[in-house]
Formats: C-alpha cells, structure tokens, sequence
C-alpha cells in the first residue's frame, strides 16, 4: 500500500486519506473509496490533489482484513462476530460465562503490525451480548501474509468463551451452636447474591454446630455432600484457615479429600482454602466474603463453576493485580482482624 498526495485526476478508485471539511462541516470521511461524485465534490472545494491509500494487488483492506481475523476467533473461540465498520469488529459473548485468553497467543497477534485486539481481563464474567473484545485495524489495508499469521494465531484458541456448567452447590456455615444464627446471616445472603448472579440455581444452606468433637463433626457433614458428587462446596465460619493443620483442612482430609492450597496472595481474601475430593471442589472462604466487596472468591468462584481445577500455581498467579481492597491505610488496613482476611 502506498500512501502519497496525488492529482484529482489520479485519484480515482483510490482511498481518501484524510477527511475534507467544508465551513467546519465534513463534507468526506477519511477511508472513502473515491469515485465520480466524490471527485465532484472535491473539485468543487478548489482541490486539485489529495492524500490517498493505494492498495496494491496484494493488499486486503481493512474491514475485509478485521472481518477475516474476527470470523476465526468467533469459529474457535464460540465468539459472536459484527460486521467490520472502519477496520473494527466487536466480538460478544453468547451467553452467561467467562473470557477465557491465551495470553502469549494475544501478545503474539498484537506484535503484527496493524493488527490489535484488546479484550477484557482474563477470567472476566460477561452477560449476553456483552462486548468481550475489540478487533482494530489501524492502516487501510494488511499484506495478506499479515492477515494469514493473525488468522493461524486466532485458531489457535486465542481468545474464548466458556458457559458455566450447572452445578450443585453446597454452603456449610460452622460455628458454636449459640451463634448459629449470626453466622448464616452474616453468611448467607452475601453468598446467595454471588451465585445468584452467576446463574447458580442449586444451592443448599446448613449449619454444622461443632461441639466436643469439631473435626469429627465437620468431616461427617462434608462427607455426607461428597458421597452424592456435589460439585462445589463452600465452607465458611467463625475462623478462617490459617495453617495446613486448622481444623476446616483437617476434616477435609478425614473425609477423605485433598487439600491443595492454604492462603492466598489477595486482599482482602489472604485466609483462602482450596481442596478437592474426587471431582468435588471445596472453597474454604475467608471472612471477607461476607462483604459485598470484592476479594479472592470473586477471582476464582467463577472459574470453579466452569469446573477447571486450581492448584497453587493458579493461586500464587493472582498476586499481580492481587490488591483489591486498596492501600495499607485503605479498607481493613493493617488493623483488620483476621476474620476479615
């Protein structure tokens, strides 16, 4: 593609690089295929040359170039493409999910010069039609080789979509009998609302009153949502997880499960507890989740409903962008109690 000033007389069939106002009013966009009427009007402005893009033979133009891009990563990604306006596509979500995102893959793609795609945070939650990414092609025109390499990356699942998958959800609040009340209301509804807006339609509440033998009766209680394959179990109470040997991960390796991860690099949510029994996901939560505001258990709750099974590594990769609740002097501070993280 050439980009230059040429005479009206050589400009026809050619792009116009730049927009052409009249008494402060644009009378032609930049972008426009010239053809006899534009030529018309520029003449009547007293023009007698003008910027244009001149493809050459190779050359894809900008909205042919966006749409090709974009109608693979929809094909891999189970994307809703647009159709191309200005070297642009949006690409929305079919449904209630999450963004999933290849991240060497979209760096990649972004190193191809005239090709950008920005997206939403990985791991974002989306509704239906919400826009979920921006395909951009900055000049008029791509070679063609740069439109292949950006469609072989794009099928490679650089960008996708993942519809949560129903799921049985368990809360089991724990706690000294006399509290049994004040638990589940400081518990219940803030949960109830995080699924809820998720679409989680199957959640069950009970409260486990730890007597003489707490481990022992917390193991049962979990035991008893594992045996019939619950898929996601949340466990929450007057303490939170503080080490490998507290009581929550202790029953939940009586009851035969594994824990995987104690502690978090998030705050608020450092307190998390992360095991599993079979296919079963058990989500310790911390304190903090009785705030609507936002902490560990919104970072991987959804993640969780998809099924995907988090280790350590997914843990410890939160602690880039893993301060949500602000400074030190902000919300909790340095003064926060425990239950609070």
């Amino acid at each position: 593609m050439k980009f230059q000033r040429v005479p009206l007389a050589e400009a026809r069939g050619h792009i116009l690089g730049h927009n052409v106002s009249r008494d402060g009013r644009r009378v032609l966009r930049k972008g426009r295929r010239l053809g006899e009427a534009e030529l018309l009007e520029l003449s009547s402005l007293g023009l007698d040359g003008v910027y244009v893009a001149q493809l050459d033979p190779s050359d894809v133009d900008e909205d042919q170039s966006a749409e090709r891009i974009a109608d693979v990563l929809a094909a891999t990604g189970n994307l809703v493409a647009h159709k191309a306006s200005g070297g642009r596509v949006s690409l929305r979500a079919p449904g209630q999910g999450v963004v999933s995102i290849r991240r060497e893959l979209l760096l990649e793609l972004n190193l191809i010069p005239g090709v950008t795609l920005a997206t939403l945070p990985e791991h974002s939650v989306v509704v239906v039609g919400q826009t979920l990414a921006t395909l951009k092609v900055i000049p008029f025109a791509l070679v063609e080789a740069s439109v292949v390499a950006a469609e072989r990356l794009a099928a490679q699942g650089l960008l996708c979509f993942q519809s949560f998958a129903r799921q049985r959800v368990r809360i089991l609040v724990s706690g000294a009998e006399g509290r049994r009340e004040r638990l589940l209301g400081a518990y219940r509804d803030p949960l109830l609302r995080r699924l809820e807006a998720l679409g989680v339609t199957d959640v069950g509440v009970e409260y486990v009153s730890l007597g003489g033998e707490p481990e022992r009766t917390l193991a049962a209680a979990l035991g008893q949502h594992l045996d019939v394959g619950v898929e996601l179990i949340i466990m929450v109470g007057e303490t939170a997880t503080m080490d490998a040997e507290d009581l929550t991960p202790r029953a939940i390796r009586q009851a035969h499960g594994t824990v995987e991860v104690v502690g978090a690099p998030v705050f608020p949510g450092n307190l998390l507890l992360l095991g599993y029994s079979g296919r079963s996901a058990i989500l310790g939560a911390p304190g903090c989740v009785r705030s609507r505001a936002r902490n560990v258990v919104d970072l991987i709750l959804p993640r969780l409903l998809l099924g995907e099974r988090l280790g350590a590594r997914h843990i410890a990769e939160l602690g880039l962008g893993g301060l949500l609740g602000g400074s030190e002097h902000g919300e909790g501070g340095d003064t926060a109690g425990r239950e609070h993280e």
